[in-house]
């Protein structure tokens, strides 16, 4: 996670979790941000009765298949890492014994990305880290293209790329690539798809 938003995904256990973090990439909405954002677990365990919250998101992830969602701030004092999101198949609550294995396995997940960057070049990234900032740094490069192409502002080129990428169907860093490679543009009269 960035103070800007979803900066990538270093590890999806599944298809569905993928869907989650591809949803959330692309809307730029959910729980993860909200996580991270509030500084604070979010424990959504009913996420069909969510659409206030995430008007985009809940249903989107609901017709994937996620019916409750969970996601816990990576994070020690004042610094914020990313957000470790587990997801069910079922609605309900975690109850005690899930949720203290949960807070452990952010913990975990802390201390692990801690130590990767630990072992990084000096003043780099480890490489498993730079693979999720390259993927974010692609969807800036794509939005940026977008601004000059559709002559638009930059808040307004995201949400084009977001919509698009949404009403493809595709994730959003896919159609960030294909912008970037000029495979696909933003100018309705020669635009074109692979």
């Amino acid at each position: 996670m960035t103070p800007a938003g979803h900066g990538g995904t270093l590890a999806a256990t599944d298809g569905p979790a993928m869907v989650m973090e591809n949803l959330q990439q692309t809307l730029g909405e959910g729980p993860c941000l909200t996580a991270y954002r509030d500084r604070r677990p979010v424990l959504e365990h009913d996420l069909a009765r969510a659409g206030a919250r995430w008007p985009a998101f809940a249903p989107a992830a609901t017709e994937s298949g996620i019916a409750a969602i969970f996601a816990f701030p990576l994070q020690i004092g004042a610094i914020r890492l990313g957000v470790l999101d587990l997801y069910r198949d079922t609605p309900g609550p975690l109850d005690n014994l899930q949720l203290g294995e949960a807070l452990d396995y952010a913990a975990a997940a802390t201390t692990i990305l801690l130590d990767l960057q630990h072992k990084a070049p000096p003043g780099g990234l480890h490489p498993q880290l730079a693979e999720a900032a390259d993927s974010h740094r692609a969807i800036h490069q794509a939005t940026g293209i977008v601004t000059v192409q559709a002559s638009v502002g930059i808040n307004e080129a995201l949400l084009m790329l977001r919509a698009r990428a949404y009403a493809e169907e595709r994730p959003l860093l896919e159609l960030a690539q294909y912008v970037v490679a000029r495979r696909v543009t933003f100018h309705p009269e020669d635009d074109h798809h692979e």
